[in-house]
């Protein structure tokens, strides 16, 4: 099962979601938020600090965060998306200055919410408590 741990209270993380959950024509994706109990769990078993705010896809025993994640995903994604996979071939310190940039003004530029954001009837069962 592919796992993806994205920050619950940020609109740019919600917003991914969503853009996932309606490009992911296999349905191979499960989401937790990074706040919730299961995130927490599965932080603490790859030995991801409890405190990242990094966007995390879970795949079996391996886990992979901030540009990894989001370029292996982008690999399951209907095409065009799986193009950006090519990006993984720019080494690792490179790809993770751009997603830091974007991490770190998530909020200012998209805003966050109060709370975690609350799937809809049609999605719900791809969500994990």
């Amino acid at each position: 099962m592919r796992i993806i741990l994205f920050d619950g209270i940020c609109n740019f993380c919600n917003k991914s979601v969503q853009f996932i959950i309606k490009r992911d024509a296999k349905g191979e994706f499960r989401f937790a938020s990074l706040q919730s109990e299961t995130g927490q769990k599965l932080l603490e078993k790859h030995n991801i600090p409890k405190t990242t705010d990094s966007f995390v896809l879970v795949d079996g025993d391996q886990a992979s965060v901030e540009s990894t994640a989001a370029l292996k995903v982008s690999s399951k994604l209907k095409w065009p998306w799986k193009i950006f996979a090519l990006f993984l071939f720019i080494p690792k310190p490179l790809r993770d200055i751009i997603y830091r940039i974007i991490a770190r003004n998530r909020y200012k530029w998209f805003g966050k919410q109060e709370s975690c954001m609350i799937p809809s009837k049609e999605i719900r069962e791809r969500f994990i408590e």
